[in-house]
């Protein structure tokens, strides 16, 4: 048997292309300290391995489910950290849940609104309009 092969080192490019982000976003993630600055080669050119490409993927997941930035470095830090614990990540969860639950009541609520207006707008060609009323008022 042969030995383990380590995967070859990745330019910016090739982490972008195959984590699905955008190659800004990946410098912004740099930027802010949230992704490490890899070493680089004598000519300059950034090499990437796959613990960037795994970090990554951990942000861009943690940001679809709508994680803000400063509770994704929190996490991050506990992951740096080797101390995380269940729980710890649990509570952060809920409470990130129980935003997302405000903010769909919230979307509930301007749904329920518009709709009504939309409903008491002829759509004619009238100057009178309820949804700018509504707007106005």
């Amino acid at each position: 048997m042969g030995a383990k092969r380590t995967p070859a080192p990745l330019k910016r490019a090739e982490l972008a292309k195959r984590s699905g982000c955008n190659i800004e976003t990946i410098r912004y993630y740099e930027k802010i300290g949230m992704l490490p600055d890899p070493p680089r080669t004598a000519s300059g050119y950034r090499l990437y391995d796959d613990s960037h490409l795994a970090r990554l993927r951990f942000i861009l997941r943690a940001r679809e489910l709508g994680f803000p930035i400063a509770e994704i470095r929190g996490l991050l830090g506990l992951v740096d950290g080797g101390t995380q614990t269940c729980a710890q990540v649990k509570a952060r969860t809920q409470r990130h849940l129980a935003d997302v639950r405000t903010r769909i009541a919230d979307l509930r609520r301007i749904e329920c609104v518009l709709a009504r207006t939309a409903e008491q707008c002829s759509g004619n060609e009238v100057p009178e309009c309820p949804v700018l009323e509504a707007l106005s008022s």
